[in-house]
């Protein structure tokens, strides 16, 4: 099990101390002052002893970039807090496919997938395309837990079909709709294609520093492990009040070791994913 407490803010006194006829008086000279908060701990236990991707197998190629999907396989992949692949993931016409829940598949859970190595500072690039009235996400900084799902760890990179998914509609100003960090900042501009046409995305992710990109626009930028994100995440589902576990884990985004997998959803719907690689950041 895992414990943690996490300070959010830090308290910073500046006392000066003088003689004063026989005795010492304090006084506060220049105090800046933030209350210490205490997030609540929850219990938790990570997934151990799960394979790994070979990593020589993906070679570094011009300009630092890797592939992570070679178009043929899905080599590296596996499913989530599972060693295998989920069935209904398979390689479409040189792309990763989740192919939509048939009737007496749905209820049976989502089956999202991750690339079997952790990253922490790096630059993803992908091309994504929806059936109509799709759903689906890219997450990154995912940490397996135990009989949770993958997003209650990992910031999700939102992938919808705008026009038709009633999700676009929900949430804030647009924080649901593609390309967001799904219900906390909306991407703007909002500039994606329509379903069954390919976008293209990016996130690049540096010492917190995130930004995702959607058609080679920047559309979103935050920074993890600030008073922003804590307000981010308190404005929405992750609320300290409403999901105390999944705060805590997205407040310590990335673990300990500020890393995590990178991984796409399953959300019942028909979704594409090709050109799926990866540059390193020093």
């Amino acid at each position: 099990m895992i414990k943690f407490v996490f300070l959010a803010s830090i308290v910073i006194m500046a006392c000066g101390l003088e003689s004063c006829g026989g005795g010492r008086k304090t006084e506060a000279a220049g105090e800046e002052a933030l209350a210490a908060e205490e997030v609540v701990v929850n219990e938790y236990k990570l997934t151990e002893g799960l394979p790994s991707a070979d990593w020589a197998a993906f070679p570094e190629e011009a300009g630092g970039w890797r592939n992570l999907f070679d178009g043929k396989t899905l080599a590296g992949w596996r499913g989530y807090n599972r060693p295998d692949l989920p069935g209904r993931w398979t390689v479409d016409e040189e792309a990763i496919h989740i192919r939509a829940a048939r009737e007496e598949e749905k209820g049976a859970g989502r089956n999202d997938i991750l690339f079997a190595r952790k990253f922490r500072n790096f630059e993803l690039e992908f091309e994504w395309k929806v059936a109509k009235g799709a759903n689906s996400g890219v997450f990154f900084y995912i940490q397996e837990v135990e009989g949770q799902p993958s997003y209650i760890s990992a910031p999700e990179y939102q992938i919808l079909d705008n026009e038709n998914h009633p999700d676009a509609g929900l949430g804030k100003d647009g924080n649901r709709m593609s390309a967001s960090l799904y219900d906390m900042i909306a991407a703007k501009p909002q500039n994606a294609r329509p379903y069954g046409e390919w976008n293209t995305g990016k996130i690049l992710c540096f010492k917190g520093t995130i930004v995702h990109y959607q058609n080679e626009v920047p559309v979103v930028e935050y920074h993890l492990w600030t008073s922003q994100w804590k307000k981010l995440l308190n404005a929405g589902k992750f609320a300290k009040e409403k999901w105390p576990l999944a705060y805590e884990l997205l407040t310590n985004c990335g673990g300990n070791n500020q890393e995590g997998y990178i991984g796409l959803q399953d959300h019942g719907d028909d979704v594409w994913f090709r050109r799926i690689r990866i540059k390193l950041i020093e």
